[in-house]
């Protein structure tokens, strides 16, 4: 059987050729959500905080009692930023799904309020580079053991299943979300780009 060509891309995903995702929610039940605590960027702190009557409604009890004693971040710092909460051992904006995301969606833009962080999720940057990657268990010594960064737990090609996440890291690359801060990715100075079939295969021999 004739595999299919690989698509072009708005951005370069190292190991596009190999990669494999598929987002199972809600049968997973929010699982990159538990614990979780991404580090939040100054201009979507003040876009969380302006909106936030809107959010609030959504929370869970004790989440929403929480934001409302303390704020939606704590001390603790990522990359230099501030992370979000947890509440009984979860996001505190999760309450069957994200409420930044349902939110945001109803209104036309499901990654308006969501940090950059969670919004290109399962992507990431290898390093200093203009490029991405999907994260996949052991690549890059991720120790993350969710079973959807498992290569072996889908059949699909993570490209053909985030095409969502792929076009918001476009925008990303090119500026169009500056606003968020000074952690965003850089903008990159290109177009459209195929993937480095070699490299992607390189890539893949290190898990």
């Amino acid at each position: 059987m004739t595999k299919k060509p690989l698509p072009t891309l708005p951005i370069l995903v190292e190991n596009a050729a190999t990669a494999t995702f598929n987002c199972v929610y809600p049968a997973c039940g929010g699982s990159c959500c538990k614990q979780g605590r991404p580090p939040i960027e100054p201009g979507e702190l003040a876009r969380i905080e302006a909106n936030l009557p809107k959010f609030l409604p959504h929370l869970r009890a004790k989440a929403r009692a929480l934001v409302q004693a303390r704020g939606f971040v704590t001390r603790r710092k990522k990359q230099g930023n501030p992370m979000l909460a947890v509440s009984e051992g979860w996001c505190v904006f999760e309450n069957h799904g994200c409420v930044l995301h349902k939110v945001g969606a109803k209104e036309g833009d499901r990654f308006q309020y969501k940090p950059w962080a969670c919004a290109t999720f399962p992507l990431a940057r290898p390093g200093k580079t203009d490029g991405w990657y999907v994260r996949q268990w052991q690549l890059y010594g991720e120790a993350w053991d969710l079973f959807c960064l498992n290569p072996k737990e889908s059949k699909h090609s993570a490209v053909s299943t985030m095409q969502g996440e792929i076009e918001f890291a476009a925008r990303l690359d090119l500026g169009e979300e500056a606003w968020r801060g000074g952690s965003v990715p850089r903008p990159a100075k290109r177009g459209a780009v195929k993937h480095d079939s070699a490299k992607a295969k390189r890539s893949a021999a290190r898990k």
